[in-house]
């Protein structure tokens, strides 16, 4: 009985009672080859746009690896064809040929791999109308099945390429949430941002310096139902730009507003509520609106 061959390694089966003082050198031919199935890193070179992987019957081939570190020169995208169509296969990928790969075994899909790039595929040996399929392409993480894709991945790791966008009310942003990642609406971080956007400190009920101490603007609340107050303005850590809003809530007695820097002043009386004091060139405030009610 002659010998055979297993499926998809191409191991020799002695057949019975065949290779009588020989089968010890096909048994280590054979442990060989499962050696090499079972660790084994083949370096394959590349070049022109083809290239067929074969695995040989009883024979290290190139195939049987099961790494492939893939070099050479080839002259575009090269399309590795495994062979033969009827074996099934599994390979760890590292493609540093300078061009992208193109595995195929038959009709039923291919998988590419790009320059620089790692994969792990399989082949399911179904003849002309074999697969390869990606087994990295929707693995699940923790129970849960990861869906982004490499593109959107890439985009979270810094990827700098944009496009014009208007935002809506149902957009959401990735926003690290005390540690843990969420999408949130981008009404919540309007909301967020109008709270925060400067600070309201309690009303002022006497006479004094206001100093900002923080690049906020300032809504300052002052309560002049005790008597007249005289209130300085001090551009302290405001930014250029930004602003003080000086609101008197009460219609008795008279809001004083002083400037120590270049000491200008604007009284508020019965009649006016509102200050504006922009901060337009880091050291004075130039410009105030009054607004009358």
């Amino acid at each position: 009985m002659a010998s055979t061959y297993t499926s998809n390694l191409g191991v020799e089966k002695i057949g019975a009672g065949e290779q009588a003082g020989t089968w010890g050198n096909t048994t280590n031919n054979n442990l060989d080859i499962l050696d090499r199935a079972i660790n084994g890193v083949g370096a394959i070179t590349l070049s022109g746009t083809t290239h067929t992987l074969t695995t040989s019957d009883g024979t290290l081939s190139e195939g049987g690896n099961k790494v492939l570190v893939l070099g050479g020169s080839p002259s575009g995208t090269n399309t590795i064809t495994i062979s033969p169509n009827d074996q099934d296969k599994m390979y760890f990928v590292h493609n540093n040929s300078g061009q992208t790969v193109t595995f195929t075994q038959g009709s039923g899909g291919n998988i590419s791999i790009p320059d620089g790039s790692k994969g792990l595929i399989f082949a399911d040996g179904a003849g002309s109308g074999a697969k390869v399929t990606d087994l990295l392409d929707g693995f699940a993480f923790g129970g849960t099945k990861v869906t982004s894709t490499a593109a959107e991945l890439n985009i979270m790791d810094g990827g700098t390429s944009a496009t014009s966008t208007t935002v809506a009310d149902a957009d959401r942003v990735v926003f690290n949430d005390a540690g843990t990642m969420k999408q949130v609406a981008v009404t919540d971080m309007s909301t967020y941002y109008n709270a925060n956007a400067f600070l309201v400190p309690s009303a002022i009920t006497s006479s004094g310096t206001l100093t900002p101490s923080a690049a906020k603007s300032i809504y300052q609340k002052v309560d002049t139902s005790g008597g007249n107050i005289t209130l300085t303005l001090a551009i302290g850590s405001l930014a250029i730009g930004q602003y003080i809003i000086v609101d008197k809530t009460s219609s008795s007695n008279t809001l004083t507003l002083a400037y120590p820097s270049n000491s200008q002043g604007v009284s508020l009386g019965n009649s006016v509520s509102f200050a504006i004091a922009i901060n337009q060139n880091g050291s004075i405030f130039t410009f105030v609106e009054s607004i009358k009610f």
